[in-house]
């Protein structure tokens, strides 16, 4: 299980970049809002959404889930199970909540400019959260 979300969580990243260059060049250069922009979206919403059940899947059977039920003042004294425990989980959780206000504010707005804005926003909010809380050192 843990493989998959860390092979997965590569594929969310890359989309995710993906979607909030291609808003940024949409709302930049004055774009169109297709199709194409509108898929891109929700492809990158659903991808963060199954990574956030593979995520919560693997958590509860995780070893610092279990070490956080045993002794949550030790875990919170170490940065690194910290991170792994509580940091990530939770800031994970944050980014997809923002991404999906992203989609469903966007499918609200009339104006292209606006719905390339909405995306930047809120899913560039949740590409900051994303990369903030990586486990780099477990990546490399």
């Amino acid at each position: 299980m843990k493989d998959i979300h860390s092979y997965w969580a590569y594929l969310v990243l890359a989309l995710l970049i993906f979607a909030v260059a291609n808003a940024i060049i949409g709302l930049t250069q004055k774009k169109q809002f297709t199709d194409k922009d509108l898929r891109i979206g929700l492809f990158t919403l659903i991808l963060t959404h199954i990574q956030l059940l593979i995520g919560l899947a693997w958590y509860f059977m995780s070893p610092w889930f279990q070490a956080l039920k045993a002794d949550a003042g030790a875990v919170m004294k170490e940065p690194a199970t910290r991170l792994l425990a509580v940091e990530h989980p939770i800031t994970m959780i944050l980014a997809i909540v923002f991404i999906t206000i992203g989609w469903s504010k966007h499918k609200k707005k009339t104006e292209d400019a606006a719905k390339f804005k909405t995306f930047v926003i809120f899913y560039g909010i949740g590409l900051l959260l994303i990369l903030s809380r990586i486990p780099w050192s477990n990546w490399f």
